[in-house]
């Protein structure tokens, strides 16, 4: 489990003990706005584990205001997407080995999108440069619905689109809508937009929300059920679980998610240089082939 605030991780391990007393559960800081420390941390997972059977991608800002990350680029697709993006270079050599195991199951990774990216249709999106990242200018609901149209992007173009079809790779990438969860998260609405607005968008998010519970049940089911792998739904979007989601044009436009993929290594190489992203295509975990 990683996550950049210490408590939460502290409570989290708490509760899964508490429910299950021989659970082991190992902790780890991340700020996933902080591709340096992402490279450290996640780099080394890929180095001391044997196997990475599931990933599941939900770091996340809710709608907020305008600002930059610890690499200067806008926090909400630093961190909701771009930290995710980085994560997947980092543990692919790891997941590939896993799903090169004999009797072991493919490996799954699981983005936490969400439905508002139907609403990233009115924003000209193009994922072209950094300066439009970094507009100021753009809503700030509408940096939050492009992250998560970013995700489903991925998922679908990226990953298995590229990576695990280009590779033959046994791993599945799938992007889910947890729904609008009753957290912390849902105070942010009020950050986004101060006064009277800001506080009727948080209420009514929490009064329509689900429960923390509730909101884990798309992506467990993603995780866990068996009909992804009977029916080879790679790549594919759930609103719900076992409820395709029918995800709008934009994000079924295969020429946005390579000029996302595009974007994103050129993001990152801006941040750490020209070495900081792994060969997709090679099996590698500490510099030794894998085949």
């Amino acid at each position: 489990m990683i996550n950049r605030k210490q408590e939460q991780g502290e409570e989290a391990i708490s509760t899964i003990q508490n429910e299950k007393s021989d659970a082991k559960v190992d902790w780890k800081e991340c700020d996933m706005g902080n591709l340096a420390q992402i490279r450290k941390v996640f780099g080394g997972l890929r180095e001391s584990l044997d196997r990475l059977d599931f990933l599941v991608l939900s770091a996340g800002i809710n709608t907020n205001q305008f600002g930059l990350d610890s690499d200067g680029i806008e926090r909400h697709f630093g961190v909701n997407f771009l930290g995710h993006f980085y994560v997947c270079n980092q543990l692919w050599p790891l997941l590939r080995k896993t799903g090169k195991m004999e009797n072991t199951p493919p490996p799954r990774v699981v983005f936490e999108a969400s439905e508002m990216h139907r609403l990233a249709q009115l924003s000209n999106i193009q994922f072209r440069s950094k300066d439009e990242i970094n507009d100021p200018n753009l809503d700030s609901t509408a940096r939050y619905n492009r992250t998560k149209l970013a995700m489903i992007l991925f998922a679908k173009y990226g990953l298995a689109g590229k990576v695990i079809q280009e590779n033959n790779d046994r791993i599945y990438a799938l992007s889910v809508h947890p729904g609008a969860v009753n957290t912390a998260m849902q105070q942010q609405w009020k950050d986004a937009y101060p006064g009277l607005t800001g506080k009727l968008l948080s209420w009514a998010m929490l009064a329509i929300g689900r429960d923390v519970e509730q909101g884990s049940y798309s992506a467990l089911w993603a995780l866990t059920s068996p009909k992804i792998e009977e029916e080879h739904l790679n790549g594919y979007y759930f609103s719900d679980p076992d409820q395709e989601g029918k995800e709008t044009s934009q994000a079924s436009n295969p020429e946005l998610g390579a000029s996302l993929w595009s974007l994103s290594e050129t993001l990152i190489e801006g941040v750490l240089g020209s070495d900081a992203l792994l060969d997709w295509n090679v099996s590698t975990v500490t510099g030794k082939d894998l085949k």
